[in-house]
């Protein structure tokens, strides 16, 4: 039986390299072998492109990138992927699966490379990706499906930045949270309780993007929903909690205090569930996704829930909740990642 030749890119020139050095190792260790041919290529920190063939142990340690036996290389139009080893080798590739977070990664400009080299890949496609990353313009989506509620907000640009603290007080009362438009993995996030913590906070998230939301604190609990797309089926996974060790679920409390933790069937009131399930459905479906993807929401005290934000790529970490939740509804991992190969496509 001929294999797929199954390319998988990790890394990224983003600030969530770290978290994509150990998502990959999940698809690395369940990808079953004797169905798969995979190649792996690992996107530096600089942005330079390497075919690696040396112990995946070093990847989520984050030694890879200075092997002596890694090539540079490239995706090419009508070739596939071609090392640049004196000799130009090609490597048909059959799918990839982009194993990238944030920046370049999974806003759709990979994905438009891809598109380009006409090689079906995992996700979603260039404008669900590049429109659910930036959470200005998913606010912008989600508020015309007219049923969802989601947290009110102030939008910062890069240089327009003087009637920011007026509107906000205004609109306001502290504590409120700050976050980069285009981030994921809580990168740049920030609660502010006052004036000064809001002007440090807006700094800190303009140096992650050039567009900031500065949002009411909903007070809840954040519930998450793993959606799977199958044959045009839209398959979600009932809620999941994520527990935060800190003030909120920020980069370090999500992926190292020992305190975070996920709850696969959290004590939620009647309806909740379906609840969830129904709006990251509609939220899947109007943002024209594909694939996969993790959709966020709070729950108040009322049993009110509210839509957090969407995630296209999500993290398949050892504590990530999306293989967990899907899991839970009759997808083990080495399914899911079949059943997302398979899946893979073009023009989205």
């Amino acid at each position: 039986m001929n294999k797929k030749s199954v390319l998988i890119i990790f890394g990224g020139n983003s600030t969530e390299h770290e978290v994509s050095c150990k998502s990959v190792m999940n698809f690395i260790k369940n990808i079953p072998d004797d169905k798969y041919q995979k190649h792996l290529v690992g996107i530096k920190k600089s942005g330079d492109w390497v075919y690696y063939t040396s112990d995946t142990a070093l990847i989520p340690q984050n030694k890879w990138d200075s092997e002596a036996s890694n090539t540079v290389c490239m995706l090419c139009p009508n070739k596939g992927l071609v090392l640049l080893d004196g000799q130009n080798t090609v490597i048909n590739v059959d799918v990839i699966i982009p194993v990238l977070h944030g920046k370049n990664g999974e806003d759709g400009t990979i994905q438009g490379l891809f598109e380009l080299c006409s090689i079906p890949y995992v996700g979603c496609g260039v404008v669900a990706s590049g429109v659910s990353m930036d959470k200005a313009y998913t606010k912008i989506i989600v508020d015309n499906i007219g049923t969802i509620p989601q947290a009110d907000y102030v939008l910062v640009k890069q240089g327009e930045t003087s009637d920011y603290i007026k509107e906000t007080e205004s609109k306001f009362t502290y504590p409120v949270f700050v976050k980069p438009c285009k981030s994921g993995s809580s990168q740049g996030v920030s609660k502010a309780e006052n004036r000064e913590e809001l002007v440090n906070a807006v700094n800190l998230a303009l140096k992650h993007d050039s567009k900031v939301l500065i949002e009411e604190t909903i007070k809840g609990r954040e519930l998450e929903c793993a959606v799977f797309e199958k044959n045009g089926e839209i398959i979600c996974s009932n809620a999941g909690e994520a527990v935060a060790g800190d003030v909120f679920y920020s980069y370090e409390a999500k992926y190292n205090n020992a305190d975070s933790k996920t709850v696969l069937n959290p004590d939620i009131p009647e309806g909740v569930n379906d609840k969830v399930k129904d709006y990251a459905e509609k939220i899947f479906r109007a943002l024209g996704c594909s694939g996969l993807s993790r959709v966020d929401f709070f729950m108040e005290k009322s049993g009110n829930v509210i839509f957090n934000e969407i995630n296209t790529l999500p993290g398949f970490t050892e504590i990530s909740m999306y293989p967990m939740m899907m899991d839970a509804i009759g997808y083990p991992i080495e399914k899911l990642m079949e059943e997302l190969i398979e899946g893979a496509g073009l023009s989205k």
